[in-house]
């Protein structure tokens, strides 16, 4: 047995179920403790169908697992976080929105995915690979180390024989098991708040005699194997006899009329149905934890089916929590088969990995968050960096320290991460106001502290490239910033003297204060000297009408600068302008 150093993250969800997990793995492996021999291999599981973009809701799948895997793998443990590629699954509907896809894919409905094209120009040679690699690149990119097995590559090479033909044998157990739910008087019709999920779905839309998701049941009796088509290669079929004995196995498609006798004991072409693959996989893997969504763990869906049927199969249900969904900031909850959706490569371009795996990792399973694709990831990133900066001085709480470190590093080591992680709003800012221009922005983020300036963008980055794509793909046009060419002679020629004694005020104050810093101090404080105020008044020694006077303060910059009431951060703005067009501009 390893020698487990007491993990120093005991306050968070992700060390409690590794406690958990170790316990239940050295339950099912009696003996290893006193007899010295090696701990078994913890086996944590996600599954994930490539049907469709697979999207930041499925990432949870992935990232409960990794998160206790990474744990574990820290006190010393082997693991094996294994991803299930439900390939072998049947293309189910043409998911919309999905470039290099038409209606013509409809006439593949029914096939396995692997046997469905890749969509117009993909480089990969069918569909379910085309999916796969967007999210085995994400998941590099997160940090998460997995073993990924091709349900296609399981069956169609005879892996699950024995286990699909002890499932025929046992065929009438399995259907007892499933009987107690098909019984079952439905509950009253409620409006459904959230989609069932894909690989329930996945079942639940099969065809041919199959109306369940649970196997064909018919006058030739219940089987829970389906073949796929020898013509049309689709899923729409019967099975109309089987000999235990022999193994021959006759089925004929709806489809195209095909039909043929097989013998099982020799045919790869077929998979058994979900509510018996899931748990046969359990039981050939040994899984110790797997988590499930929310419609897996409902009364009489797979999750809780398949902790009867696993036994058939000489195996243990996973222990594993039901997680939540996941939504995005101004969207409804997440459906691949609709297309559209964000995925985490989606993520990944306008947010640095950690700051992913926090959002993952600070939230228990069950608890629902959103990811923010609007201004929202602003304030996201301010409570990180606000969180980096507490952890640094040691001020952070025990549970906040856990998620910043399983967001930072895994056991491999620390994600790489920005050298110089400026304030994301500001490069935002930046980005959006130099459209482009490297050496305008090196310049701005150099004047942000020029007592310790930026050498090169490379020191920002790649923070800076993620705020560059948020602002270039998720802010609208007219929310973008377009610094005037000429001043506004016409509302400059309108000030009153009060208006006019402000400009004057920052345009005397712009020299000794071209920094962040400085130039914060000086718009802020220009409307105290002003009013007879200190500029270094506190606002408690401040009365409530200079904030007044400070708001219309700034909506005259904004005006005079960008034409618009509101804009980027002022001295942020003032620095991306430059001190000679800022003058310019506001008249001098």
């Amino acid at each position: 047995m390893p020698i487990v150093a007491q993990s120093t993250e005991t306050t968070d969800w992700v060390s409690r179920f590794a406690d958990e997990v170790i316990e239940e793995s050295e339950r099912r492996a009696p003996g290893a403790k006193t007899s010295g021999a090696a701990a078994p291999v913890v086996v944590v599981a996600s599954g994930l169908s490539p049907s469709g973009p697979i999207h930041l809701g499925n990432l949870r799948e992935v990232m409960t697992p990794h998160l206790v895997a990474d744990e574990i793998r820290r006190r010393g443990y082997q693991v094996r976080h294994l991803i299930s590629w439900d390939d072998y699954d049947r293309y189910r509907k043409v998911p919309a929105g999905v470039p290099g896809v038409d209606e013509t894919w409809a006439e593949h409905i029914g096939k396995p995915l692997t046997s469905v094209p890749a969509p117009k120009g993909s480089p990969h040679p069918n569909w379910a690979e085309h999916f796969k690699a967007a999210m085995v690149e994400s998941l590099a990119e997160l940090g998460v180390e997995f073993d990924g097995i091709s349900q296609t590559e399981q069956y169609t090479s005879g892996v699950y024989r024995e286990q699909i033909l002890h499932a025929m044998r046992h065929r009438a157990d399995i259907d007892a098991i499933l009987a107690q739910y098909r019984t079952k008087k439905a509950p009253a019709k409620k409006q459904q708040q959230k989609p069932v999920d894909e690989a329930e779905l996945e079942a639940a839309e099969g065809s041919g005699a199959a109306a369940e998701d649970d196997g064909s049941s018919g006058s030739a009796g219940y089987f829970p194997y389906k073949p796929y088509c020898g013509n049309c290669e689709k899923d729409l079929t019967t099975v109309t006899s089987y000999d235990d004995d022999s193994t021959e196995l006759t089925y004929s498609c709806t489809s195209c009329g095909f039909s043929e006798t097989v013998r099982l004991n020799e045919f790869n072409r077929g998979k058994l149905v979900w509510k018996v693959d899931w748990p046969m996989r359990w039981a050939y893997e040994g899984v110790v934890f797997e988590p499930s969504g929310v419609d897996h763990s409902s009364p009489g869906s797979s999750f809780q089916v398949g902790g009867q049927i696993v036994g058939i199969f000489g195996g243990k249900q996973p222990i594993g929590p039901m997680y939540a969904f996941v939504g995005i900031s101004g969207m409804a909850k997440m459906s691949s088969s609709k297309g559209g959706v964000p995925t985490p490569a989606d993520a990944l371009k306008i947010m640095e990995p950690q700051l992913l795996r926090w959002l993952y990792a600070r939230r228990r399973p069950n608890q629902s968050f959103k990811v923010a694709f609007d201004q929202e990831i602003q304030r996201l990133y301010d409570e990180w960096d606000r969180l980096e900066a507490k952890v640094a001085d040691g001020s952070a709480l025990p549970a906040d320290v856990a998620a910043h470190s399983r967001a930072v590093r895994t056991a491999s080591g620390e994600l790489p991460r920005t050298p110089r992680p400026l304030p994301y709003r500001t490069l935002a800012s930046v980005a959006d106001i130099t459209a482009g221009h490297e050496d305008q922005a090196l310049r701005i983020l150099s004047d942000l502290d020029p007592a310790n300036p930026l050498t090169s963008l490379d020191e920002a980055r790649p923070r800076y490239d993620k705020a560059e794509a948020w602002i270039n793909t998720h802010v609208p046009a007219d929310q973008r910033t377009i610094v005037r060419d000429e001043p506004d002679t016409e509302l400059l020629k309108s000030l009153d003297e009060q208006a006019r004694e402000s400009l004057r005020l920052l345009l005397d104050g712009l020299a000794g204060n071209w920094s962040l810093d400085g130039l914060t101090h000086l718009v802020y404080g220009v409307p105290k000297v002003q009013a007879g105020f200190s500029p270094d008044a506190t606002p408690k020694e401040l009365p409530a009408e200079i904030k007044t006077a400070q708001r219309t303060f700034f909506a005259l910059l904004y005006q005079l600068l960008v034409s618009r009431d509101t804009g980027p951060r002022l001295p942020t703005l003032l620095l991306a302008v430059g001190q000679e067009r800022v003058r310019h501009l506001l008249g001098e």
